[in-house]
């Protein structure tokens, strides 16, 4: 029997293109879910807030395929310079758009235990991975003079090189508490697969009817994984190392 007679190759492209997309709607689906299990243990986890880019992020310090990562080696704020790392693709994307920072934007740190740390942009430059950044040791303890360093790949999609922005300590307030309670991405692993259901009965409605349960099937049973991954996530760690390959191949980093 004629595989080709059963199902058209352009129906096949579709459902190859659905099994893509659903692979990386996974890895986000899961990113959030996953982050939500990990923060709601650590209910102390400061926060970081870049308004001018949307950034509303929880800071961890196990590893970036958790959100933003704060670096083991720097110092944390007020105790020296600080450093920050962020996907800008995959991984909830936190950096995705950090070169659009400019001077005299505002990033502040909620941080427990020292207060609202607020920072202001004085530039960003970009070098190759290799390099490492120089923390000025004359400003550990030194609160009139710290700086705070955000750094993710560049270009997106790629790790050719890194993007660092440098932004130096303005002003500590009181700790905003409201801040730390809030979690603006409560329901986006849900939202995902939400809005790869809907897109998947779109494409169906347009799609021949002798295509169209096919293509409904691949559709539903992915949808159905989406959702099991709502509910039980694994390390972000783990599914990161498990799509490495993928992300190879597609040219994404």
């Amino acid at each position: 029997m004629d595989i080709k007679k059963i199902i058209k190759p352009t129906t096949i492209i579709v459902i190859i293109a659905f099994l893509i997309i659903g692979l990386y709607a996974l890895t986000e689906v899961n990113y959030f879910s996953y982050k939500q299990v990990a923060e709601s243990k650590d209910v102390n986890a400061s926060v970081v807030v870049i308004p001018a880019i949307g950034v509303f992020e929880k800071i961890n310090n196990v590893s970036i395929s958790q959100g933003v990562y704060i670096d083991e080696t720097s110092n944390i704020p007020t105790k020296g310079d600080t450093v920050l790392y962020g996907h800008r693709t995959l991984q909830g994307s936190p950096f995705l758009r950090l070169d659009s920072l400019k001077k005299g934007d505002v990033v502040s740190l909620e941080w427990p235990g020292i207060g609202e740390v607020n920072y202001t942009v004085k530039g960003s430059e970009i070098i190759a991975p290799t390099n490492f950044l120089d923390l000025n040791e004359s400003h550990v303890n030194d609160v009139n003079n710290q700086d705070l360093y955000l750094v993710t790949c560049h270009p997106i999609g790629s790790s050719a090189q890194r993007l660092v922005v440098t932004a130096e300590l303005d002003s500590i307030s009181p700790i905003n508490e409201t801040v730390l309670e809030q979690n603006p991405q409560a329901h986006w692993a849900w939202l995902i697969t939400a809005g790869f259901l809907i897109l998947g009965l779109i494409v169906a409605y347009f799609t021949p009817a002798e295509e169209r349960k096919i293509i409904l099937a691949v559709v539903i049973a992915i949808t159905i994984v989406l959702a099991y991954f709502c509910i039980f996530p694994i390390s972000s760690q783990v599914w990161a190392d498990q799509l490495g390959w993928l992300n190879s191949l597609m040219g994404v980093n």
